[in-house]
C-alpha cells in the first residue's frame, strides 16, 4: 500500500470550505493517513501555500506525531498530539487560507513525512527554518502530498 495522506471535507484540487480560512472558523482540517514505511517512528506536517505573493506561507508546522497516530480531527487544539510549530501568521498551530483579494486563486498542500526518529528534538513555536535544520540529519522513509491536480 502506497503512503498516503486524504484532507476530508474538500477533493484535493478544489476551493477549501470557508470554515477552514480566515474567513470562517479558522480551523485545521481533518487529516487522515495510512501505508507508511515499516521504519516510520513519528510524522512530520507542513501545510503551506506556494502562491504568496512573498514566496511560501506556512499555514501549519506540526513535527513528532506518534508513528501510532494515522489520523489529526478537525480543529485539533495545540498540545493534542506533537508539536506545534509557528507559522507565518505568527502564531502557533494551524492558520487557514487567507490570500490578498486581488491575487487570484493559491495552491494549498499538505504534506506528511515519515520519520525514521521519535523526535526532531525541536522546542514548541520553533519556525519552518528550524524545523528544516534540524531534520537535515534525518532520514526520511516516506513521503506523501494532498495539493492541487
Amino acid at each position: 500500500m502506497a503512503f498516503k495522506v486524504r484532507v476530508e471535507g474538500f477533493a484535493e484540487g478544489a476551493m477549501i470550505p470557508r470554515r477552514l480560512t480566515c474567513d470562517g472558523a479558522d480551523v485545521s482540517p481533518t487529516l487522515d493517513w495510512e501505508g507508511e514505511p515499516e521504519a516510520t517512528k513519528s510524522f512530520a506536517l507542513i501545510a503551506d501555500d506556494p502562491d504568496a505573493p512573498g514566496g511560501t506561507w506556512n499555514h501549519w508546522l506540526l513535527w513528532d506525531i506518534p508513528a501510532s497516530v494515522h489520523s489529526l480531527p478537525e480543529g485539533i487544539g495545540e498540545g493534542s498530539v506533537g508539536i506545534s510549530g509557528t507559522n507565518d501568521f505568527g502564531r502557533s498551530g494551524y492558520g487557514g487560507p487567507c490570500p490578498p483579494r486581488a491575487k487570484g486563486p493559491h495552491r494549498y498542500f499538505f504534506r506528511l513525512f515519515a520519520l525514521d526518529i521519535e523526535s526532531l528534538g525541536l522546542p514548541s513555536r520553533t519556525k519552518r527554518h528550524a524545523t528544516r535544520e534540524s531534520s537535515s540529519e534525518t532520514r526520511y522513509c516516506g513521503n506523501c502530498l494532498y495539493g492541487p491536480l
